[in-house]
This record gives C-alpha cells, structure tokens and sequence, in this order.
C-alpha cells in the first residue's frame, strides 16, 4: 500500500531529566550565546517556590534574567502586548517559558513579537506569522498540554472567546522535561492535565485529514503511557515514575496533535473555558464521553485499536471493543476524581444554546472532527455532558 503525502514537524532539542531544572542554566549556556533572557512564568509559581531556584541557576551560568509572572490561566492579549513590552525595554535575547500552557503559549509569541513590526491581530490563523523569532526554550509544570512541543498558542481575544495562532516559528528550539516540578500538583490538577493529554492523543489518532504514521505512532505510546500510570500520579503525586511517565506521554501526545490536529472535544470545551473560566483540561475531561460516543459512528475501527492500546480485556468485533475503549476512558476519569458533569461545575443550562452557538466559532477544530458537528449536533453534546 503506497502512503500518502504527509509533513511533519517538532522541535528540534529536548532533554529528559528529573531535576534537569536545577542545571538549566549549564542546559541553556551550551546550546545558546544569547545571555540577556527573559523568563516568563506565573506567580502561583513563583509562590509555591520553584522560580527562584531555577533563576539562580540560570544566573550563576551567566544569564541576566528578567523575570514576567503575570501569566494567568486563559491569558488575554494585553498579557502578551505588556510582556513583549517589558522584554523589549530590557533588550531581550532569549525566552525562556516556565509553567503550564499558559506561560508557554505567552513565551512562544512573546518570542516572535520582540523583534517583528508584526500586530498580534495578524498572527491568529495558520501559517500568518511572518517575523522570525528569538531563541526560546520551554520548561512545562504540568503534564496535560503538551504546549512545549507544539507550534499553537491559544489566548483569550474578548470576554470569552478564545483564539489560535499557529505557525512554525513557535516551535521551540529546546525543551525541559523535569517531572520532578511536577510533583506539587495538586490531585485535581493532575488529574485535569493528565486527561487533557489522553485527549489530545485520541484527537490526533482520529483526526480527519492530517492523521498519518507518525502522529500515530506517537499518539498510541502517548496513550498506552498516560493511561498506564493517571491513578497512580493522581493517587501518590509523589510518584517518580509515574509522574515522570505522565511527563513524557503528554510530550509525544503534543507532538502528535500539532501534527494531527485536535478536534470536536476540544472545539466545545473552549467556550467552557471562556464564560465559565474552567480550567482547560477539566473542561476537555468534561465533554470527552459525548464526543467519544458521537464520533464512534465512523471512529469504531480506530477506537477499537485504543483499546488494545489501553490493554483493555474483552474480544469482539471493532463496535464491541470502540464500546470498550469509551467505557475504560469512562472509568478512567471517575477513578481520577475529575467532576464528570457540567452541572458539578456551575455551568447552568440555560447557557448550552449560547455555548453551542459559540462552539461553532471553531471551525479549525471542528474541521478534524471524524463526523461533522452542527450547531445542533454541539447542543446534544452539551446536554449529555450536562
């Protein structure tokens, strides 16, 4: 069988290493002349005591640092317009990105803003970003986005809606994997991120057009290590090697969903995340049993393929074992104690109308969708999910 056409992209440098943090200032020195960065990061962070330790490493190696912490959950363009300001005022020459998506996604446009004339209003879409970039590094807190290996920024451009910039210029040239800066993640918060991950590798693995070899092969070992080891890190947050295997699976799971795009389960959990202020993962984890049920119509045969992934027990034919899959994801997300309905998180039903209206927005999600996804088909989701 003759393959067919398919390009694929991702970052060019990465280093696993529990406590590789402490040393990111020899990581950096090696591979950058650059010595004037920025270090973009959250104050919960910083609170919680892990940027201080990191900014002491990097100065001992050689590096002024300027630190940003006003990264906030669902950032808005003027966290992205004020940093590029600050970092330009102090003749900025690297970025460096610490902390969940958020921080991430700020660092990769803040990066190719500093030297470009180019408005941010220009850049949402794919491939509009025109500028080049400074060097940039990314170092993530959380195992669930897989922002440090994708080329996709997502900021909040009104009250509630939130928009995308994808380009190659946001591939990062070196990526951290610590896990260790994971082991204070609440429970909660793992669990989140851990499902979002396990979102974003099912999503690639059925995405429409783009799906191919790689992104496959990276979506399944992304699955088969999320899956294997979400209790256990939601159960003992102290775990090394579950923590560090969360780390890793949703690292592969980012590169194989910016390769092969997300679709319908993350389409409908942005407007969740836009009125309501849910955290991203959560609200993927709340809208992923309605996606998965609907979808299986056409995604049966791939669904049945996860589930061996998965290992999960049982035989029969591809509807049988599809059926199988969704249960143990199911199950999966009760055993994390991730809230399962959109009603156990305030969201009120006289605003699925208005939220299925907004998920239509997303058109570049909801293109990949495996089965297409009206406005009302949006709204039957929502109601399930409710």
């Amino acid at each position: 069988m003759t393959l067919t056409p398919f390009s694929f992209s991702t970052v060019g440098d990465i280093h696993l290493e529990w406590g590789g943090a402490t040393k990111l200032g020899e990581l950096l020195g090696s591979r950058f002349p650059a010595r004037n960065l920025l270090l973009i990061t959250d104050r919960g962070l910083v609170n919680a005591g892990l940027v201080s330790p990191i900014r002491e490493a990097l100065e001992a190696a050689g590096f002024r640092v300027t630190l940003f912490d006003e990264v906030v959950a669902d950032p808005p363009e003027a966290i992205v317009r004020g940093c590029t300001e600050a970092a330009r005022a102090e003749g900025v020459d690297i970025v460096l990105g610490l902390g969940g998506g958020s921080s991430l996604d700020i660092a990769k446009l803040v990066a190719v803003m500093i030297g470009s004339d180019q408005d941010l209003s220009q850049m949402y879409g794919i491939g509009n970003v025109t500028g080049s970039r400074l060097p940039l590094a990314l170092v993530p807190t959380t195992a669930g986005t897989g922002s440090e290996v994708t080329n996709i920024s997502i900021i909040t451009t009104g009250e509630t809606t939130k928009m995308g910039v994808v380009s190659r210029q946001l591939y990062a040239d070196f990526v951290l994997l610590d896990a260790e800066l994971t082991v204070g993640l609440p429970q909660i918060h793992t669990a989140a991120t851990g499902i979002d991950a396990m979102v974003h590798a099912i999503e690639a693995y059925t995405s429409k057009f783009k799906k191919n070899p790689l992104s496959d092969a990276l979506a399944r070992e992304a699955l088969r290590l999320l899956g294997g080891n979400l209790i256990a890190a939601c159960q003992d947050g102290t775990n090394r090697e579950a923590r560090e295997n969360m780390l890793l699976g949703a690292m592969l799971a980012g590169q194989a969903f910016a390769n092969s795009p997300v679709a319908a389960v993350h389409a409908l959990a942005y407007p969740l995340g836009g009125h309501y202020h849910l955290p991203h993962g959560l609200t993927n984890a709340l809208m992923l049993g309605p996606v998965l049920r609907y979808n299986a119509k056409v995604a049966a045969p791939l669904y049945a393929e996860l589930a061996d992934v998965l290992g999960v027990e049982g035989t029969g034919d591809a509807a049988t074992r599809s059926q199988a899959f969704v249960d143990h994801m199911l199950k999966l997300m009760d055993d994390s104690g991730a809230p399962r309905r959109l009603r156990d998180v305030k969201v009120t039903d006289n605003s699925l109308a208005m939220l299925a209206s907004d998920a239509m927005k997303q058109q570049r999600l909801l293109v990949n969708n495996p089965v297409e996804v009206t406005e009302e088909v949006a709204l039957e989701l929502y109601r399930e999910a409710y």
